[in-house]
């Protein structure tokens, strides 16, 4: 189903496994990838919790060399 809506969209969607700190492997991921916009998903975690055990998608968004968008869940958390 993806892969039908990139091809009438026109974008082009890349998978990729990698292993290691998430941070990190998805800011170097950006890097070997010539990409023109990253969109990442949020688990919606509170503030505290963000503190103690970081976000993902803050690292990335202030650390990736592309645009970046992060998709939170549909309840807003």
């Amino acid at each position: 189903m993806l892969n039908t809506v990139a091809r009438q969209k026109e974008v082009v969607v890349v998978f990729k496994v990698l292993w290691g700190d998430p941070r990190e492997k998805l800011c170097q991921a950006i890097n070997e990838i010539p990409m023109s916009c990253l969109v990442i998903g949020s688990r919606g975690l509170g503030k505290l919790k963000r503190v103690l055990l970081g976000s993902v998608s803050d690292y990335v968004v202030n650390n990736a060399t592309c645009p970046v968008t992060v998709v939170k869940t549909a309840d807003g958390k």
